[in-house]
């Protein structure tokens, strides 16, 4: 059987919504095929599938033919037409906490002016300066001799014992905790290429011809590669490198040797390579590098994406350029222009020393916030908290200093799986977050899905405008064998004291009064079964023109209000904010949003209850004073905003 869509994915299935889409095709016994411009590739093949060059507004055909073909073509349908699938494992604090990847544009910050450099691509913002670090590793050669028949069988062994012994490594590196989400989705989607056939199967090809193992990877790199950068497609030429990257890994396992190691660079040195492979950079000591030059490379290559992540400025793509570097003894780099300067003069060590003070001057001022409890001049406490989607962005909201979650995204929890999660997986979940920020309050989201983010599990229907539609709070009440099963793992991880629990969608009383129905019945399941819980705070999302206009009423049935904007903005403007031609009318500070945040607060605090505020809004430095003035008590946001918006609260206490 088989169904077409237009894909959604943003930008496309490059390298991590492909891994994505593999891994979710591979969970399915079906053999399952993806069709574009009538040509079809399996999709559980990563390199094939990447190299169909599927982009975003396209559209294809997913085949499936075996026992659970429907499953099968139902939940990798919801994976093409979900905007943000496959981004969910991006650096938290990247593109505003998105999830998508921000590229640097074509037109590059003018360079420092009056000083003459090497010019090349703007892949990463920042300016450093700092001891040069060479890292040319020898290139690897074949041995240049054909095998005999007899040695055919033992080296092909020999390549896939090499193939294993990398894909080990990566599994390992992937096991380590200290490896930040954007990288993990890195090395995912290189562990891929490691054990896609069309890699392996086209160096077996040249073993079984009579090639020895490293000229056949070599080759075989060399061909999947040309494959990748003949494609009219940026993100998937600069897949080319990462083929050339694994190649290089399976042949030093084949010869026996590690690669040149990135252990040993000096503080803040500048790291100068021809080509370096994200393998290597994605597990260097990134915080002891003080920038990126490298010959090779984009800015959508997994370099220049490492190095965004973690704050590096970077330079790429400067081609024969790089040669002029190996001797270098100081370099000074600027990720804004472009431009790297080998053994500045005194005027360029001056320019540049001053720009990286003022850099870091400005995140040591922002810094000194993480730790403060804001306070207003009465005296009342303003919550600053975190909007998070997975435990693995709980590292980064902490590092911001965030007073527990005002957002917790629980869709992602059913997205990255095939199936539901279950009851005990989802306690889990919730209860390493309360621990984690205990005893700041962690407000839990109910599921908030619909058919613009299908997750497999639940079969939506075909709306016009799904925004309008069967969604959030509608959608769970409708299915109590879903929404029952995460109210009692809420309740479950309640016991650790500060979990509170918000509905989106919410347009009506009643949707409150059924869930505390619904809520009363798990607790009494759970009790029967001798299952330790606890009771948790209900509280509800402002997000709908309707619950601002009930909000007095409402107020009544909740304990706490958080309001909404990103919904509320477009609900209220009748504007889709997905929408560009509309862009402008998407603006909090409109004051018809204005009026139906300050119309929810006051039904809010004259009930007595907690208001607080969950988009992005929250985070605006300008709106910040009103949202306070109006009585809200909380503010939720991207964890790279904290620690202003807590400068913001602060400087207001004092009066400036």
């Amino acid at each position: 059987m088989e169904r077409s869509t237009i894909v959604r994915v943003h930008e496309g299935l490059h390298a991590r919504p492909a891994t994505r889409f593999v891994k979710l095709a591979k969970g399915f016994e079906s053999d399952v095929e993806l069709v574009k411009d009538g040509k079809a590739v399996s999709a559980k093949s990563s390199v094939k599938l990447m190299l169909l060059a599927v982009k975003e507004n396209q559209e294809v055909t997913v085949r499936a033919n075996g026992a659970d073909a429907i499953e099968a073509i139902e939940a990798l349908i919801g994976y093409l037409e979900n905007p943000k699938a496959g981004l969910d494992d991006d650096d938290p604090q990247s593109a505003a906490n998105t999830g998508e990847e921000t590229v640097p544009t074509s037109e590059p910050v003018p360079a420092v002016s009056g000083v003459a450099g090497l010019r090349g691509v703007a892949a990463s913002e920042g300016v450093a300066i700092g001891p040069a670090f060479a890292h040319f590793p020898p290139d690897i050669a074949g041995q240049g001799r054909m095998l005999r028949a007899e040695e055919i069988a033992g080296e092909i062994d020999r390549f896939r014992a090499a193939v294993a012994a990398v894909q080990a490594r990566m599994d390992k590196a992937l096991a380590q905790d200290t490896l930040s989400a954007g990288d993990r989705g890195i090395i995912a989607a290189l562990r891929d290429i490691a054990a896609d056939d069309s890699l392996t199967g086209e160096a077996e090809e040249a073993i079984k011809s009579g090639n020895d193992a490293v000229s056949a990877v070599i080759t075989a790199a060399s061909t999947v590669a040309a494959d990748f950068s003949a494609v009219d497609d940026h993100y998937l030429n600069a897949r080319a490198d990462d083929v050339h990257a694994v190649g290089r890994q399976i042949c030093l396992a084949l010869l026996g040797q590690d690669d040149a190691s990135l252990e040993n660079i000096p503080e803040g040195a500048i790291l100068i390579a021809d080509d370096i492979g994200a393998w290597d950079l994605a597990r260097a000591p990134l915080k002891r590098i003080g920038g990126v030059v490298c010959g090779h490379g984009g800015a959508t290559s997994h370099i220049a994406i490492i190095a965004r992540s973690h704050g590096i400025p970077a330079v790429l793509g400067l081609g024969d350029q790089i040669n002029a570097l190996r001797s270098a003894r100081e370099v000074a780099v600027d990720g804004n222009g472009g431009q790297v300067i080998v053994d500045p003069d005194a005027a360029t060590r001056a320019d540049f020393a001053a720009r990286v003070q003022a850099a870091a001057k400005e995140r040591a001022g922002l810094a000194v916030f993480k730790t403060v409890t804001p306070k207003l001049a009465d005296g009342r406490i303003i919550e600053v908290a975190a909007n998070i989607g997975s435990l693995e962005e709980i590292e980064a909201a902490q590092e911001a200093g965030a007073m527990g979650v005002g957002l917790f995204r629980t869709e992602l929890l059913f997205m990255r799986h095939m199936h539901l999660p279950s009851e005990d997986m989802q306690a889990e979940t919730y209860a390493a977050l309360a621990k984690a920020f205990a005893p700041y309050p962690v407000i839990v989201r109910t599921l908030d899905i619909g058919g613009d983010k299908p997750i497999a599990g639940i079969e939506f229907p075909d709306e016009e405008n799904p925004f309008l539609g069967w969604r959030g709070i509608r959608m769970c009440l409708d299915r109590p064998d879903i929404f029952k099963r995460q109210l009692r793992a809420l309740l479950r991880a309640a016991v650790h004291g500060n979990i509170k629990v918000m509905l989106p969608m919410v347009s009506d009383i009643s949707e409150v009064r059924q869930t505390r129905v619904l809520v009363a019945e798990c607790a009494a399941e759970l009790k029967a079964q001798g299952v330790p819980h606890a009771a948790f705070d209900l509280g509800v999302m402002i997000e709908t023109p309707a619950a601002v206009l009930i909000a007095p009423a409402l107020a009544k049935e909740v304990s706490f209000f958080s309001i909404g904007t990103n919904d509320l903005t477009q609900y209220i403007m009748a504007a889709d904010r997905l929408n560009p031609t509309v862009a402008k009318l998407n603006d909090v500070a409109n004051p018809a949003v204005m009026s139906a945040i300050e119309l929810t607060a006051k039904a809010g605090v004259a009930a007595g209850i907690m208001v607080g505020m969950c988009g992005e809004a929250a985070g605006r430095p300008d709106l910040i004073p009103a949202f306070l003035e109006m009585g809200l008590t909380e503010l939720s946001m991207s964890p790279a905003s904290i620690q202003r918006a807590k400068k913001t609260i602060t400087s207001m206490a004092a009066g400036r």
